[in-house]
Formats: C-alpha cells, structure tokens, sequence
C-alpha cells in the first residue's frame, strides 16, 4: 500500500506551487547544503514532477532567489522581534538595543548558515540591494538606521548615519561569519556562553555616532 504523503512532501495545489517549492528548497538547503540545491532536487523534495519547477522558475538561479527572499524575510523578523524584546526592557533611547539587534541577526546567520549563504549568494549577483535590505523599505536595514537613531544618532549628519548602519551591519555580518571559529571557545566559557559573547563582543563596537556640538 502506498503510503499517504506527509505535510512535508505532500504534493501542492497548483497555485501555491511556487511557495511549496522555495520551502522545499529551504529545507533541501538547510539539511543538504547550497551544493545540493537543483531544480530535479527541488521537485523531488516537494513530490512533484521534475517538470512542475520550470513553470515556476526559469532556472537555479531563479529558485534561489525565491529561497533568498524567504531568508531575508526571516532574517527581518528575527531583528524586530530582538528590538522590540529590547525595547521593552530597556527602552528605545538604549545602545542594548542596537547590541540585541547585532546578537539576533548574528544567531539567525548560526542557526540557518546554509540559508544565510544563499541570501549573500543571491545578493552578490544582482545590481541593487534585497528589496529586504532597501534603506527606504520597512525591511531590517532600515529598522537599524532607525535604532541607531533612537540610541542616540538622530541629529546627526545624514551620512553619518548610513555610515554608521552599514557599520553595524557589517559588523553583524563579519561576526556572524567567524563566531564559530574554535579560538573563540577559551572566551565564550569565560562570558558565560555564546550568546553572551556575542553580546560582550557587539557591545565592544560603540558605533552609534552622536551629534557634534556646534
């Protein structure tokens, strides 16, 4: 007897057939790696038609930006829900909330790495920024500019601003890209853990910039 598919694999209806397959492919990425991800393997993660992607996507290339938008949309709840978790302890005027908005994009990036390459493998092929990272979007970006701005950056120079977000956010990300690295061990135990050496190490940054006096 055949066996009834599960909610994973269940075959789509057609016209949800392109989100089963970006989430099929998010699952293929999260347990196989980037390497992995193919239209044939796509289609054989959703239980349909090795035909069924080519109606959805032209190409790899295609699906994985599909795949990448979904991951910048994770990514983007992630840090608002960290802000408004900081914000609600501490208040928004607070540098903690700009270290909790570091902390919970670098635990994304840890907890999702084979869906994190694939949002910077995407992005780095394409002419403009994710629409999730668009500076004039309601995206994550924008989110931090405006924290930084609460903590104690507004007031200052337009382009002091940008600076100092794509700072952060740069900061976020080369962290994200090396907090795995074994010499770090010896000083995640003495903070107390990972999450706390991320906190210790983000909070070192400093990089909310404040108005000059005239």
């Amino acid at each position: 007897m055949r066996k009834a598919p599960t909610d994973e694999h269940r075959p789509y209806h057609h016209g949800d057939l392109r989100k089963g397959l970006a989430d099929a492919a998010r699952r293929l990425l999260e347990r196989d790696g980037l390497a992995a991800l193919s239209l044939r393997a796509v289609a054989r993660e959703a239980g349909v038609s090795p035909a069924a992607p080519y109606h959805h996507f032209k190409d790899k290339r295609d699906l994985l930006e599909a795949v990448a938008e979904e991951g910048w949309q994770m990514l983007d709840a992630a840090v608002a829900d960290a802000v408004a978790g900081a914000r609600a302890k501490t208040g928004p005027g607070s540098e903690a909330v700009v270290v909790e908005f570091g902390v919970a994009y670098i635990w994304f990036a840890l907890q999702h790495p084979a869906l994190y390459q694939a949002m910077y493998a995407a992005a780095r092929t394409r002419e403009a920024l994710p629409r999730t990272m668009a500076p004039d979007s309601d995206s994550g970006y924008a989110r931090l500019r405006a924290t930084l701005r609460e903590a104690g950056a507004d007031g200052t120079p337009p382009l002091d601003l940008e600076l100092a977000t794509i700072a952060t956010w740069c900061a976020a990300h080369g962290l994200a890209e090396m907090a795995r690295f074994k010499q770090f061990d010896t000083f995640k135990t003495a903070c107390g853990g990972e999450l706390p050496f991320l906190r210790a190490v983000f909070g070192q940054l400093h990089l909310v910039p404040r108005p000059q006096p005239d």
